[in-house]
């Protein structure tokens, strides 16, 4: 019984991350809006009911990829920062970046998917949360870790937060286990992680064509531009 009920569990998670390879190819050729449990059984040459055995409706094939593709995601930036040296944390901040970017340039559908328009009609479900997070965490442990050791420096010219903004920051700071980290690092480190993105996302989709010459180079020095206001600074 052991050995039947592993080789269906290895046939089920085979097809099913079939069905997913399919639905990614189709997002590439045609888009997310025209994703279907139809188009991907007429493609996989079975009957469409055969799919819901493996995901009820469109929306949580959907789920399923979002979450794939923030998991490789995070899994990239982990997997670079985990290179560098530990105490090293403007290296390790840069690997992140450099990560996330290298992702984009060679998923651009599953980034889109997961930071380009919304899919109309679709909500995104909790269980895609914990995943989306990986990299936000990722960045803001770098910080608070720089800033546990002593390691982050207070940027010049940087303006004071409001009341609002520092009670909202502490909330956030509370709910994700960073209340070590202060508000105005917090904030900072926030901010960059938006910038970083913003980058990535203005290069993929086009919209640096003929503002700059090399991508790489504007995108290098966004990084450690955030680098800068996070507090972040070189250990030589």
């Amino acid at each position: 019984m052991t050995a039947t009920r592993t080789f269906r569990e290895r046939a089920r998670a085979e097809f099913t991350q079939e069905i997913k390879d399919i639905a990614r190819r189709q997002l590439a050729e045609t888009g997310v809006a025209a994703l279907s449990l139809r188009a991907v059984a007429r493609e996989l040459g079975v009957a469409s009911s055969a799919l819901y055995r493996y995901f009820p409706s469109r929306d949580a094939l959907l789920t399923a990829l979002i979450v794939d593709a923030f998991t490789a995601l995070g899994d990239r930036a982990e997997s670079a920062v985990a290179k560098e040296a530990p105490d090293d944390f403007l290296r390790r901040w840069r690997a992140a970046c450099r990560a996330v970017r290298a992702w984009a340039r060679e998923s651009p559908h599953e980034y889109a998917l997961v930071y380009g328009s919304p899919v109309p009609g679709y909500a995104a479900p909790e269980e895609t949360i914990a995943a989306a997070l990986r990299v936000p965490y990722l960045l803001l442990g770098l910080a608070r870790d720089a800033w546990n050791a002593g390691r982050l420096v207070e940027p010049t010219g940087v303006p004071e937060l409001s009341g609002d903004l520092a009670e909202q920051a502490s909330r956030l700071a509370a709910l994700t286990g960073f209340d070590g980290l202060p508000d105005t690092v917090l904030v900072r480190t926030v901010t960059a992680w938006t910038q970083v993105f913003g980058a990535t996302s203005l290069e993929l989709f086009g919209h640096l064509k003929g503002a700059f010459t090399d991508d790489t180079a504007f995108f290098t020095a966004s990084v450690d531009l955030m680098a800068s206001m996070v507090g972040f600074r070189d250990p030589s």
